[in-house]
């Protein structure tokens, strides 16, 4: 077993590149061990397929140095926050043993992100339960584990952040991981059906946001947080 610091849950691949990736190069540059855990092959895109999704997912975890990337193979757009999802996370939980989730949007345009936020939040709480009994690929007993924090990444829909994390230094490795989903983003020699996503306004748009965040903070570039629970301060040394 690795035990990771951080676990980035994320209904879609790609989404934890749009919304993340900076924070992410960031805490592993820091020495922190961080991994994705993908809910669905995003067979639901107007563009590409489940196939080239996995082999752009493969691209990014390597630009991005994460350390493990696991796809639960949900169905896309269908998925729900029932026994069955909820199971299949919280092995990979105990399995990693993270201190910190980051997960999606609590609400954005698309349902799957919402629902992917409460099935994150659900399954890191049962995940502590000792009464609830999972195994390993091997057949082991797992030890109940439950994450110290959940954390909402912002994605499409613009939501108040309730704190922000300087990504300046990191902005062209987001960039490239973003880019690495070449299938799903703009592409002029691509005969794919245009999409929401696929127009160069789009990653302008990206752009912007983390200008936005970066501007809360008084940085170039940042990325914000959503927490349910109010964050308690030891002291004032980690405040920008």
């Amino acid at each position: 077993m690795m035990k990771l610091d951080i676990l980035v849950m994320a209904a879609h691949p790609d989404d934890a590149e749009l919304a993340c990736s900076g924070t992410i190069a960031s805490q592993i540059q820091q020495g922190k061990k961080v991994g994705i855990v993908d809910f669905t092959r995003g067979e639901l895109g107007t563009r590409g397929t489940p196939e080239i999704r996995i082999a752009e997912s493969a691209a990014s975890t390597a630009i991005l140095g994460i350390h493990a990337r696991e796809n639960l193979g949900i169905r896309d757009g269908f998925f729900r926050n029932d026994e069955e999802s909820q199971l299949k996370l919280i092995q990979v939980i105990r399995k990693y043993q993270p201190d910190i989730v980051l997960a999606n949007a609590l609400e954005d345009r698309h349902p799957d992100h919402g629902k992917g936020a409460q099935l994150a939040i659900d399954a890191c709480f049962l995940s502590g339960l000792r009464k609830i009994e999972t195994q390993d690929e091997q057949g082991n007993a797992q030890t109940a584990w439950r994450p110290k924090h959940v954390f909402h990444y912002i994605q499409d829909r613009y939501l108040t952040p309730d704190f922000v994390i300087d990504i300046s230094a990191h902005w062209d490795v987001k960039e490239q991981s973003i880019r690495a989903f070449k299938s799903q983003f703009f592409d002029p020699n691509s005969t794919e059906p245009d999409s929401y996503i696929s127009s160069p306004d789009f990653l302008e748009f990206i752009r912007a946001r983390s200008m936005e965040m970066g501007h809360k903070i008084g940085v170039k570039y940042g990325e914000g947080y959503q927490s349910q629970r109010t964050m308690g301060l030891r002291g004032f040394d980690a405040i920008l």
